[in-house]
């Protein structure tokens, strides 16, 4: 060692001898004293991160909408003091602990007076606990109110104040002390006893909180309200004889009554269960401390939703339930997520959340089959096609009303939702790769097992679920791009292209009730255009509805969550009426629709070839319609089927008579080539005058006709055009009469009997399909007696058809029947 290192003790070691004794072992039992503390300290550490799993799922703006108990059973959510009103801080610190700031864990002047009015009363009066020694008595969980308790407590809080900040050491306070039950920290008691975050805690409030930990279970304000309202009012009165409040807040608050619920209503109380239920199974931190799980809910929209459909349930058969999901677009944030109306209704099965239960969607598919015709350039708006009783390999789809129109457009068919026209689509475009688009953008339709897409998928014949329509629904709001709904902030943003921009222009533009390119569009300010479709599953299993404005897509499904049917509700009359309901309370934002895109071009077309105006020859153009194209294609009327010569026919006309030649009676006549417009045969029983004339070519020249099979035509016998089909009197005969007229008036009668028709076909080829007011009646073989009976007043439209596509009608009227 050096000289001087060994000069330094020298000099320290004599110092140390010249000091006084009782300075030398004063000295000793510090050191001593601050060892022991240290190895006290190592061997029984103090940690304010204790293990907690519990959880709580927050809306977006930090709402509770579902808290989880602790393995122990205890409710609380974690906040701090920043979070929780400043009239609760200021009444805990003046009340509990007005020295808090100040001291280093103990108050020795409360101590002392503790001291003092142990000895003066025999018992222990005041204790002189300080926040931290409270803290203290949380995590050790022991309450002695004993010297011996009291000094181990102060020992104790010494070692927190060392180790930790003042405010961490509130903060544990907040949130573990006791509530009352298994009530936890002020946050959850504020939500348990006053249904509101600790942050809007009023005057009264935060005074009967402060209180509550001293007695949790005597001070409780829903067992115990008129001794919480004494201990509240005491807080208040320390409040202001302390210059805190004034007497005027104090005076205010001592009016407020103690109104409070239970902790058992707790479960109850909770927004978006199934959605927090979702969330929290869904998030990946992996500790035991408290999960804090954050969503996108909008809390207050959420509540309004909920409301909604809690009033609309009760209105549905018992065991049918509702949900709803409502996606932002632009984020693909979920805004509002009710899995069921009620999650506590076990009758109603509200403990399945329907928003991901895979159902059959019905015709809710319909926009996205238009949408790829649109991009395939088979469509326009107004291609006309044929809603008429078809058969497709053996599948022959009738609508939801059992009625048909006959020529419809691409825009009709699906506002109306027809199903023929779909499924027609559907066969041209393939099924298989119909499915594979919509899985392409996200909507993956489930089939029975061993089964593949085929032409029921358009009517629900595959099952998907509602949270996969409303995303896939957005793409008619966002230029065709469908997207996952996200619940979390921190969920990945996935969206792929559905179809194209101006597909989902357009078919936005239909749902909207639109397309209309010859007028002005309207004032979409007042009120956001609502672009929706509805769908019913077999059997009324499921009703649907989704649609999209500029901002938001919304999407209800209706229906019993086991499958059984619910007659009589079905997407028109039950979930639209709701999707609508929810569109109308969504928050308005300036956002307004984007422009026409470029390739989206207003056109006159003419049916029934389905071209434009300028590219058809005027005798040709028997109606004209107003449609919107899709990168400036006017694609033709599809072909049928059934028929090879296409809608363009070339005949021969004599120049003298106008009547038609054929190439063996050419010889030596003027006659000059003339072009006529055939409408698609399916649609022959529903034209009527000018249109039927207008399609037919010129009567032959007599001689000219070529000759027909008997069989070339249809002939109804039974019936004839014009015909009035009275009833026969009751009173005349048991048996049904029929009387057919053209001018016999009905006698007056007080009862009459229904009267039956017998018809026949002849000429036909294979089985006959009847047809009244375009509803199917039946089918019939080639030679059978159809009977049909006539049981009201009015005017019937009768049509035969056979499987060739030859057809006949007649119109008739009925009098005298009654009702």
């Amino acid at each position: 060692m050096s000289a001087a290192p060994k000069q330094f003790i020298n000099r320290t070691s004599r110092r140390w001898q010249a000091l006084p004794r009782r300075w030398r072992v004063a000295c000793y039992v510090l050191v001593s004293f601050a060892l022991c503390l240290a190895v006290l300290d190592r061997l029984n550490p103090i940690t304010l991160d204790p293990p907690d799993e519990s959880s709580i799922v927050l809306a977006e703006d930090g709402t509770p909408l579902r808290a989880y108990p602790s393995a122990d059973g205890v409710w609380r959510h974690k906040v701090n003091a920043a979070e929780v009103s400043p009239y609760y801080i200021a009444a805990l610190i003046q009340y509990e602990d007005r020295y808090f700031n100040v001291h280093p864990g103990v108050n020795p002047a409360a101590l002392v007076r503790g001291a003092y009015q142990w000895i003066s009363n025999g018992h222990i009066v005041s204790g002189g606990s300080t926040l931290s020694m409270q803290v203290v008595r949380l995590i050790d969980g022991q309450n002695e109110r004993t010297l011996w308790g009291k000094a181990k407590q102060s020992v104790r809080a010494l070692q927190l104040e060392a180790h930790y900040s003042k405010a961490k050491i509130l903060d544990y306070y907040l949130n573990y002390a006791p509530m009352g039950g298994m009530v936890e920290g002020v946050e959850m008691g504020a939500r348990t006893y006053f249904g509101k975050p600790a942050k809007k805690l009023s005057h009264a409030e935060a005074a009967m909180l402060a209180v509550l930990p001293q007695s949790p279970t005597r001070n409780r304000p829903d067992r115990e309200p008129a001794r919480a309202q004494a201990m509240r009012d005491k807080v208040l009165a320390r409040m202001q004889s302390s210059g805190t409040w004034s007497p005027e807040i104090v005076a205010d608050a001592k009016m407020e009554r103690i109104v409070a619920q239970p902790p058992a209503n707790i479960s109850a109380a909770w927004l978006a269960p199934l959605a927090a239920e979702r969330a929290k199974s869904e998030n990946k931190r992996g500790t035991k401390a408290m999960q804090v799980v954050q969503t996108t809910i909008d809390a207050n929209l959420q509540a309004r939703i909920e409301s909604l459909l809690q009033d609309r349930v009760r209105s549905l058969p018992p065991k049918a339930s509702i949900a709803a999901l409502v996606m932002e677009n632009d984020s693909m944030f979920v805004r509002a997520y009710v899995g069921s109306a009620d999650m506590h209704d076990a009758e109603r099965s509200g403990h399945v959340d329907m928003t991901r239960a895979v159902r059959s969607p019905g015709s809710a598919l319909k926009p996205f089959l238009y949408a790829m015709a649109l991009d395939d350039g088979l469509v326009h708006s107004e291609s006309l096609l044929s809603d008429a009783p078809q058969n497709f390999g053996g599948y022959a789809p009738g609508n939801f009303q059992s009625t048909f129109s006959g020529p419809i457009s691409v825009t009709e068919a699906l506002q109306r939702s027809l199903n023929v026209p779909a499924v027609d689509i559907l066969e041209r475009t393939q099924p298989i790769r119909f499915a594979s688009r919509l899985r392409a953008g996200g909507l993956r339709l489930r089939m029975d097992e061993g089964a593949s897409p085929n032409l029921s998928l358009i009517l629900g014949g595959g099952g998907t679920t509602l949270e996969e329509l409303v995303g896939a629904y957005r793409a008619f709001a966002v230029n065709g791009m469908a997207g996952k709904p996200r619940l979390s902030k921190d969920a990945p943003i996935v969206q792929n292209r559905m179809m194209s921009e101006g597909a989902a222009w357009i078919i936005r533009d239909i749902l909207e009730g639109g397309s209309h390119p010859d007028k002005p569009a309207g004032d979409i300010t007042s009120r956001p255009p609502f672009a929706w479709k509805t769908g019913t599953s077999f059997g009324f299993r499921d009703a649907w509805a989704v649609g999209v404005t500029d901002r938001y897509t919304i999407g209800i499904w209706l229906g019993r969550p086991d499958g059984t049917p619910n007659p009589g509700y079905f997407g028109a009359n039950s979930a639209a009426p709701l999707a609508r309901d929810i569109a109308a309370i969504l928050p308005r934002s300036p956002q307004i629709r984007a422009s026409r895109p470029a390739t989206v071009t207003p056109q006159a077309i003419c049916w029934p070839l389905g071209l434009s105006r300028e590219q058809t020859p005027q005798p040709l153009c028997h109606q004209t319609r107003q449609a919107w194209l899709l990168n400036q294609t006017a694609p033709p009327t599809m072909a049928e089927r059934a028929n090879t010569q296409g809608l363009r026919e070339v005949v021969w006309q004599e120049d003298k008579t106008g009547l038609r030649l054929t190439p063996a009676c050419m010889q030596g006549a003027n006659a000059q080539e003339i072009e006529i417009a055939r409408w698609p045969n399916l649609l022959q029983p529903w034209l009527v005058e000018p249109v039927l004339s207008q399609s037919k070519p010129p009567a032959y020249k007599v001689g000219c006709a070529p000759k027909q099979s008997a069989k070339a035509g249809l002939v109804m016998h039974g019936i004839q055009l014009g015909s009035v089909v009275r009833a026969a009197p009751k009173r005349m005969t048991a048996n049904p009469v029929v009387r057919v007229s053209l001018t016999t008036p009905a006698p007056k009668r007080a009862e009459s009997v229904d009267t039956i028709l017998n018809l026949t076909i002849s000429g036909a080829s294979g089985n006959v399909l009847w047809l009244l007011n375009g509803k199917v009646l039946a089918t019939t073989q080639p030679s059978a007696v159809m009977k049909l009976p006539i049981t009201q007043d009015g005017t019937y439209r009768l049509t035969a058809t056979d499987a060739a596509g030859k057809f006949t009608f007649v119109e008739f009227s009925a009098r005298g029947f009654v009702g």
